[in-house]
């Protein structure tokens, strides 16, 4: 696990439990203490947490944590890609129309669209607005309203009424977590906000999470896990976390 990752789920545990321990963070996750003081210690520079002996606290004035935009476009990009390639068997055919959330796995996924077929995309993401730019084949539509800095997509309420206004074939969605009693999930009000809305706006919904999004789950959620039609995910997904969706009768597509 690299250490955005980890320094991600430190702050959801400290956000759902109020307390971590130094000692049971490093056996279960099979490092050593010194790495998790290390990880608290970006947590309560980051004003997520306050150390105390033997762990850490939530802090009185905590401020969700998100791993940015180019630390997590530069995690596991082997993986990312291959969980791109398996999406592409989502895309329609010559005249539709795609929904890209931000994020970068649907980065990756920007990366690999064919250039076979003629598509109409809109994506409130900056970043695979510029990837797109000058893609043969692709008609592009950029979502417009606030860029938030740490992720580089458009939120707020502009960029949720021009979702409201759009129906398109498909949406490829980002998500931080995925948990049974709490959905789809994201560190963001306002990104979960438009989550919600590219969930509405597309006849199809293909979630794109790597299996380390199994299982946490982040403050807001932006969708139930049956709003989804698929889940594109990788190899280390558990059985029991393919069994969750299948049995919701959300598809499953392992890369």
């Amino acid at each position: 696990m690299y250490a955005a990752e980890r320094q991600v789920l430190l702050a959801e545990r400290l956000a759902s439990q109020g307390r971590v321990s130094v000692n049971e963070l490093a056996a279960e996750l099979e490092v050593s203490t010194e790495t998790i003081r290390r990880d608290l210690a970006v947590l309560e520079r980051a004003g997520a947490a306050r150390r105390v002996h033997g762990g850490a606290v939530l802090s009185s004035s905590y401020s969700r944590l998100e791993a940015s935009l180019t630390q997590r476009t530069g995690e596991r990009p082997d993986l990312k890609a291959r969980i791109a390639t398996a999406a592409l068997k989502f895309l329609p055919q010559t005249g539709g129309s795609v929904l890209l959330d931000g994020g970068s796995t649907v980065a990756h996924l920007a990366e690999v669209l064919p250039t076979d077929r003629r598509l109409t995309v809109l994506t409130h993401s900056v970043a695979i607005a510029h990837q797109l730019l000058g893609h043969e084949g692709i008609a592009l539509h950029t979502l417009g309203g606030r860029v938030r800095e740490v992720t580089g997509v458009a939120v707020g309420h502009t960029t949720v009424e021009a979702l409201r206004a759009t129906r398109a074939d498909v949406a490829f969605i980002g998500t931080n977590g995925i948990a049974p009693d709490h959905g789809f999930s994201t560190p963001d009000s306002e990104e979960a906000a438009v989550k919600h809305a590219l969930v509405e706006s597309a006849r199809t919904r293909v979630v794109l999470a790597d299996s380390t999004k199994f299982g946490p789950h982040q403050v807001f959620s932006f969708a139930a896990l049956t709003d989804a039609t698929a889940v594109v995910t990788d190899d280390g997904v558990s059985d029991r976390g393919r069994a969750m969706l299948e049995e919701l009768g959300v598809e499953v597509v392992v890369a």
